[in-house]
């Protein structure tokens, strides 16, 4: 608990004393927001006024968490382990997409940035590298951070890719992890769209994840605290405490990037940290064995993206007409009219209560076990 409170407090300190710091180095560098103009209706958002906004803050959260895990881990006498690398090699590869298409933005002053198929490509050429980590270095026990079962709350054996063959199984695998990686990454991008909503958004989620893994900390197979009436209960996941630790590193730095970044902000996260946020959401659902579940925990991102796919599908379906006036979903009810900040806040309780969802289906089925 000590390591946790410690990541979680540094980070957000990092974030919270540093961004005006790190602001008056981005705008002598230039790194000023493009807008998009080519939105068009009576109650069309006016968002030519962010123009010049400072952009690529996700730089000073990413920052931010290295910092606070580090110092966290070896306050609390746990040093970082495999697993906690993976997700921080997550958020950093991720981060490192987005950060090459908000430069891109930024240097031509274009809204463009990377194609869609450049990031996604630069998303598989992290994921597959994670993936293969994941698979190896078991620990004493013979786990390895990660599984080669799909998961819901836990591993579901007959979904092992590996009962496929060796070959087969590995490019399932490797083909599947590509899938959440650009899934979730590409979400909380669509998220990022309004002052402050994918930052808030990402505290709920990755503080869903921080207790599920201090849960599975305190109910690990191999922890002397987990009694002979609760074992078939335990979880059998590689280095919980780790996964906890810098789970609450990422959460500390995202509130102090919040005091910035929430309406009206003086600062965006960009591409950079949008992307860094599904690359942890990703990392933390693989290595905790709950992927599916990780739909429902990371809900609001998940409905971003598929207000994104329904509104296309329907548009070609129907010849043009629209299901919403804009997608993704928080734009619609910003041409509805609604004020930033509505949107904004009451997008965070949904986020919330997926949030806990989520976390209360993992506890009602290791009662369901004990």
């Amino acid at each position: 608990m000590r390591s946790l409170l410690a990541a979680a407090a540094i980070s957000l300190a990092f974030t919270l004393l540093l961004t005006p710091v790190f602001s008056r180095l981005f705008r002598r560098w230039g790194w000023g927001q493009p807008i998009r103009t080519d939105s068009v209706g009576y109650n069309a958002p006016k968002h030519e006024t962010k123009r010049g906004t400072l952009t690529m803050g996700g730089v000073i959260f990413i920052l931010g968490t290295l910092v606070g895990y580090l110092t966290g881990t070896y306050v609390g006498g746990n040093p970082p382990t495999i697993s906690g690398w993976l997700v921080i090699w997550a958020m950093l590869g991720f981060g490192t997409v987005g950060f090459i298409d908000d430069f891109l933005k930024v240097r031509m002053q274009n809204y463009a940035g990377l194609s869609g198929w450049k990031k996604i490509v630069g998303q598989v050429l992290v994921m597959v590298p994670f993936g293969i980590v994941a698979l190896n270095f078991p620990n004493s026990l013979t786990l390895t951070p990660g599984s080669a079962s799909i998961s819901f709350i836990r591993d579901v054996p007959v979904l092992s890719f590996m009962a496929l063959g060796p070959v087969l199984g590995w490019l399932l695998y490797l083909a599947w992890i590509s899938l959440l990686g650009t899934g979730f990454s590409n979400s909380t991008n669509l998220t990022d769209g309004l002052d402050g909503l994918a930052a808030g958004a990402g505290i709920f989620t990755i503080g869903a994840y921080a207790t599920i893994a201090f849960w599975q900390f305190n109910q690990a197979c191999s922890s002397l605290s987990v009694s002979p009436d609760n074992i078939a209960g335990c979880y059998q996941v590689r280095d919980p405490l780790d996964l906890g630790i810098v789970a609450a590193a990422f959460v500390g730095s995202l509130v102090g990037f919040l005091w910035w970044n929430a309406p009206k902000a003086s600062i965006f996260m960009g591409d950079t940290g949008s992307m860094a946020i599904g690359g942890v959401i990703t990392a933390m659902a693989m290595l905790t064995r709950t992927e599916l579940l990780g739909i429902i925990i990371a809900g609001l991102f998940v409905m971003s993206s598929g207000s994104v796919i329904l509104q296309r599908v329907y548009f070609k379906l129907t010849k043009g007409k629209r299901l919403f006036l804009n997608s993704p979903l928080h734009h619609h009810f910003e041409f509805r009219g609604w004020a930033e900040v509505t949107i904004v806040v009451r997008f965070w309780i949904i986020a919330g209560l997926f949030a806990v969802v989520g976390v209360g289906m993992l506890y009602i089925e290791w009662l369901s076990r004990v």
